[in-house]
Order: C-alpha cells, then sequence, then structure tokens
C-alpha cells in the first residue's frame, strides 16, 4: 500500500482509529497514576564461629561458608522451601541473591552474604516479608548444624548485615507514557487498516457472488 492508500484507509475508519486512540489515553491516565510500589532489602552474611586461635571471625576463613549458604538459597528457591515460606506468610514475589563477591571487610568467597528483596505495595508488607524471609534462612542454618550435631561453640552463624528497609519504586514516568502512546497509536492504525482491509475483502466477495440483486451503491438487496 502506498502512503496515500493508507491515508484513504485511516480516513475511512477514522472511527476504528478514534477508538484506539480514546483506549490508548485512558491507559496513559494509568501510567501517570500507577499504584505505589516498595521493594525492600536486607542483607545476611554468614560468620564462622570465634575460636581461641581465631579470635576475629572475619579471619577464620572457611570455604564452606559459601557452600552452605548457596545450598540454603536452592532450599529456599524450590518446590518446599516456596511452600514453606508461603506457611510463614511470604505471600508474593521475593528474591535470593548470593553476594560472594566480597568487601573491604569481608574476603571474596569465603565470607558469603545474601541479598533478600521483596516487592510490595506497602513498605511495611516489603519489610515485613523480608524479615520473615531473612527468619527462614536463619532457621536453616540453624537446622543443617542440628542435624550435623555440631556443638554450638563451633557453629556457624547467621547476622543480618543490613536491617530490611524499604524504599518507593521510581519509575521514569516520561518513558512510560512514550511507549504506551507509541504502542498505543500503533495499534490503532494497524486496527483501522485492517478493518478497511477486511471491509474491502468482503465487499469484493458480495460483488462477486451471482445471483444477487443490487442497490446503485453495489449492496444486495434483501427481503
Amino acid at each position: 500500500m502506498s502512503p496515500r492508500d493508507v491515508a484513504e484507509a485511516l480516513l475511512r475508519r477514522w472511527y476504528v482509529l478514534l477508538l484506539g486512540l480514546l483506549l490508548t489515553a485512558a491507559g496513559t491516565y494509568q501510567v501517570l497514576r500507577p499504584a505505589p510500589q516498595y521493594v525492600s532489602s536486607a542483607v545476611v552474611v554468614l560468620k564462622p564461629p570465634v575460636t581461641g586461635n581465631q579470635p576475629n571471625q572475619l579471619t577464620n576463613l572457611q570455604p564452606p561458608l559459601a557452600t552452605l549458604s548457596y545450598g540454603v538459597v536452592q532450599q529456599l528457591e524450590s518446590p518446599a522451601g516456596r511452600e514453606e515460606l508461603n506457611a510463614a506468610g511470604v505471600r508474593g514475589a521475593y528474591q535470593l541473591i548470593p553476594r560472594n563477591s566480597g568487601t573491604s571487610a569481608t574476603p571474596r568467597y569465603l565470607i558469603p552474604s545474601v541479598q533478600v528483596q521483596a516487592r510490595r505495595a506497602g513498605a511495611v508488607e516489603a519489610d515485613t516479608a523480608v524479615q520473615r524471609v531473612v527468619d527462614v534462612y536463619t532457621r536453616h542454618v540453624a537446622d543443617l548444624q542440628d542435624a550435623q550435631g555440631i556443638a554450638p561453640g563451633l557453629r556457624i552463624s547467621a547476622s543480618v548485615l543490613v536491617a530490611p528497609s524499604a524504599t518507593p519504586v521510581q519509575g521514569s514516568r516520561t518513558r512510560a507514557l512514550a511507549g504506551t502512546a507509541l504502542l498505543g497509536g500503533t495499534a490503532a492504525i494497524l486496527g483501522a487498516l485492517w478493518c478497511d482491509r477486511y471491509a474491502l475483502r468482503r465487499r469484493k466477495r458480495n460483488e462477486s457472488s451471482p445471483g444477487l440483486l443490487r442497490h446503485a451503491d453495489g449492496t444486495p438487496v434483501t427481503g
């Protein structure tokens, strides 16, 4: 189709184009006034036990710490773990992100940390969900050592390095508005063109059907 054919088709089906633009305008209203969302995040770190030879936990490096942490993360991400978290009141999306890259205080891969995130409609709900995930994670660490009969003085401990803190999700309204307008405008144009092609094909099919009496404008005579 040439640009002229497209313009003529849009003029013929202006009502379809108008309907699409109205629906796009309704969609932009929802984009400009989105429902509030908050993301809460906390960081849990595993520390080795304090011993007489190594009174500083961060110098008592034991490689199994990272393995233990990742094993607990896998347990909580399994179907059984999700059911356990659901029973604990964690309903909705959450993430457990292993952070083993290290910092100036925690050596790389040896003192692992896990970042726990949850997104909810309210700040309190998001913080509560993260705290419940942290509690279940800590309980799993303790249960694994209970199963192995580890003495209390030799146990790995899980401590909260960064407490749960919720922040509002700040999206770009300009990008969202531009994307909605582009998507809605494209859908309106394509819808108008499709309706026009459908009407033309239907008219040609009726005109080619034999034995029908027609009016001057080509429409079939009924009755």
